[in-house]
């Protein structure tokens, strides 16, 4: 048996060890003690947007919570325009980003990323008015097209400008901006990720229809600072969870009324 006092001093010098072999959780993964900060721009339905009812909502939303909840932690969204918002992680001013990125090679070499959690592809969307059917973006020669800025569309876009496709772009800072541009007649076509355009065509009396979606899929993944690995690997299980325990497919399920999550797995 060993002494009483002994005892205490062999805990006391086992406490590093065992205290380094522990996942860790709450206030030592976070900035701001027992709550995930997140960085997303609130406007880019339905992933992050501003319901009816005046509160944050969306997929992103749903999940950033149930993902906290699973780490032990309150959540706090931090609305971010979308030409700074890899920057605003860069500094520091949130944890991380939800807010449907896409996982790209340059974005791997610059940040840390979760596993991927919904699969996503390019989408053209038109008025049904319009006769015009598309088979891909590189038909959209002479026309007016309309993305977000500094999005997977913008790259797409300018790569084919580059490759030598006339058309005249439009850029706007939402993708909201886009489909009402559309609808007032001013553009003559919009690309977007097929997540938000499944959400404007679904809804009642939608005057805007699908014309192509790309074969080649992309993923979103949950962006943090490079060398943020403790908290991007508290993030992965937690995700592993939320896939395993079937939050993922209801989130999915309540937001597009269909599984966009399976695919990404």
């Amino acid at each position: 048996m060993i002494p009483r006092k002994a005892g205490l001093w062999v805990l006391l010098a086992l406490a590093p060890l065992w205290a380094a072999c522990q996942p860790k959780t709450g206030t030592g993964l976070t900035m701001k003690s027992g709550v995930l900060t997140v960085g997303m721009e609130i406007g880019y339905p339905p992933m992050e947007y501003i319901d009816e009812s005046g509160n944050v909502a969306g997929f992103d939303v749903q999940m950033a919570r149930a993902l906290a909840a699973k780490l032990g932690l309150g959540v706090e969204f931090v609305d971010t325009a979308w030409d700074g918002i890899f920057a605003g992680v860069d500094t520091g001013k949130y944890d991380c980003i939800m807010s449907a990125v896409t996982v790209t090679e340059p974005r791997l070499a610059a940040h840390n990323f979760t596993k991927p959690y919904i699969a996503n592809t390019q989408s053209i969307v038109l008025l049904k008015s319009s006769s015009f059917r598309p088979a891909g973006p590189e038909y959209l020669e002479g026309l007016g097209v309309a993305y977000q800025e500094e999005t997977t569309s913008d790259i797409l876009m300018t790569g084919l400008a580059d490759k030598g496709l006339k058309f005249t772009p439009y850029e706007y800072a939402k993708v909201m901006n886009c489909f009402d541009e559309l609808q007032l007649g001013r553009v003559d076509a919009i690309i977007c990720d097929s997540l938000v355009a499944v959400d404007y065509i679904a809804l009642e009396d939608s005057p805007f229809e699908i014309v192509w979606q790309g074969s080649e899929g992309e993923v979103f993944g949950i962006c943090l600072k490079k060398g943020n690995d403790d908290l991007t690997a508290a993030l992965d299980k937690a995700l592993d969870e939320l896939f395993e325990d079937g939050t993922m497919l209801q989130i999915s399920r309540d937001v597009f009324k269909m599984d966009m999550v399976s695919a990404a797995r």
